[in-house]
C-alpha cells in the first residue's frame, strides 16, 4: 500500500470513529438536558476535548483489526472510540494532577471552568477549585463510558469479556504509572533510567499501544500467539515513542509539536535525558535549573546545550532507536501475517522519523 492509500485508509478509519463519538456525545447531551443546561455544557466541554485529536489509539485498534482480516468496521470503530475516550479521561485527570489549565495552547476543561468562574467574579482560589472539580467530574464520565462503548460494540459475550479485560489492563497499568510519576516528582533524587522507562511504559505505552493493538487482534479472532506478539510490539514501540516525546519536550519545534519546550524543564520532569545527565560531570552546572519555575529562555538554552554536550540527548535518541528496532524484530516473527507487517511498519518509521 503506497503513501496516498495509507492516508486515505487512515482518514476513513478516523471518520468511522468520529461518527461513533459524535453519536455518543449527541445521546449524552440529550440525556443531560433533563438535568439542566449546566450539565449539557459539561458534556459539550468534554466533547470539545476529544475533537481535533489524531485518533492515534483507534488507529492502532482498527489497523490491527483490518490487517488481520476483520470486516465488521462498525464494531471496530466502537472499540477504537472506547480507547479514545479512555485517553480523554486519562489526560483530563492528568491535567488535574499536574494542576495544568492549558493543553496544546488552549484552555482545557479545568481552564475553561476556571475562566468562567473568574468572569463570574470568583477569587483565583475559588475559580481554580471550580475548574479542577469540573475536570474530575468530566474525567470520571469519560472513564466510565469508555467501558460502555465496549458494551455497545455488538460483539459476542466472549469477545466483549476479553476486550473489557484488555481495557482494564490498560487503565490498571496507567494508574500505576501515574502514581510512580507522582512519587518521582516529590523525591529529590533523580530515578534511574530503567525506573523511568518502567514508569513511562505503564503510564502511557500500555494504553496507547499495547492494549489497543491487542484489542484489535482479539476482535479479529487472532491466535493467542499473534495477540501476545502485538503486545510485545506495542511495548517496545510505546517506550520508543515516549523517549521521543521527552526529547521533543525539550528540543522540539513548538510550531510543529504544539508543545512548549520550557514546560518539562520548569517542571523538573524526570526523563531519561535528565537521569543520564546526573551521572556526568556536567550535571552540577544545570542541577539548580532543573525544576526552576521561572526558568528563562536563556537558562533553558544553556540546559539544552549541556544535555547535548554531556551526551544525554544522543543517549536518549539511541535508546529510542534501540526500542524501535526491537519492535521491528517482533514484526519479523513468522506467525505475523504480511498485511500486519505492512500496517505497522509505518508506525515504527513515524516514531523514528521524529528524532532524525
Amino acid at each position: 500500500m503506497n503513501g496516498p492509500d495509507l492516508v486515505s485508509v487512515s482518514m476513513a478509519r478516523q471518520a468511522q470513529v468520529d461518527v461513533v463519538l459524535e453519536r455518543f456525545f449527541s445521546l449524552a447531551k440529550n440525556r443531560a438536558a433533563a438535568f439542566g443546561p449546566q450539565y449539557v455544557q459539561l458534556w459539550e466541554t468534554l466533547e470539545s476535548n476529544t475533537v481535533g485529536g489524531k485518533r492515534f489509539r483507534p488507529r492502532m485498534v482498527m489497523g490491527a483489526y483490518q490487517s488481520l482480516g476483520g470486516t465488521d468496521l462498525e464494531a471496530a470503530a466502537y472499540v477504537g472510540a472506547a480507547f479514545e475516550l479512555l485517553h480523554t479521561a486519562l489526560i483530563v485527570h492528568d491535567d488535574v494532577i499536574d494542576h495544568d489549565f492549558v493543553r496544546r495552547g488552549v484552555a482545557n476543561i479545568s481552564g475553561s471552568y476556571r475562566d468562567a468562574a473568574r468572569k463570574a467574579g470568583s477569587s483565583e482560589k475559588v475559580a481554580e477549585h471550580s475548574g479542577i472539580s469540573a475536570a474530575v467530574i468530566a474525567g470520571d464520565l469519560a472513564l466510565f463510558n469508555s467501558y460502555r462503548l465496549i458494551d455497545r460494540s455488538g460483539v459476542s459475550d466472549v469477545v466483549r469479556s476479553r476486550l473489557l479485560e484488555v481495557m482494564d489492563d490498560a487503565l490498571f497499568a496507567s494508574a500505576a504509572g501515574e502514581l510512580i510519576d507522582i512519587d518521582f516528582s516529590i523525591t529529590a533524587e533523580v530515578p534511574r533510567v530503567d525506573d523511568i522507562l518502567t514508569m513511562e511504559r505503564l503510564k502511557t505505552a500500555v494504553y496507547s499501544f499495547e492494549c489497543p493493538l491487542q484489542a484489535g487482534a482479539i476482535l479479529a479472532g487472532a491466535s493467542e500467539e499473534v495477540i501476545q506478539t502485538l503486545g510485545d510490539f506495542g511495548r517496545e514501540i510505546g517506550i520508543a515513542y515516549q523517549l521521543v516525546d521527552d526529547l521533543l519536550g525539550v528540543f522540539g519545534k513548538e510550531a510543529e509539536t504544539g508543545k512548549t519546550t520550557m514546560g518539562d524543564l520548569r517542571e523538573g520532569k524526570r526523563t531519561v535525558m535528565i537521569s543520564y545527565a546526573t551521572s556526568t560531570a556536567e550535571w552540577e552546572s544545570i542541577a539548580p535549573l532543573i525544576g526552576k519555575h521561572d526558568l528563562t529562555h536563556d537558562e533553558a538554552e544553556a540546559v539544552r546545550q549541556v544535555l547535548i554536550d554531556c551526551g544525554a540527548r544522543s543517549f536518549a535518541e539511541g535508546l529510542a532507536r534501540y526500542y524501535a528496532n526491537r519492535a521491528l524484530a517482533r514484526l519479523a516473527e513468522p506467525h505475523i501475517p504480511p498485511a500486519l507487517r505492512i500496517e505497522l511498519h509505518p508506525v515504527v518509521d513515524a516514531v523514528l522519523g521524529r528524532v532524525k
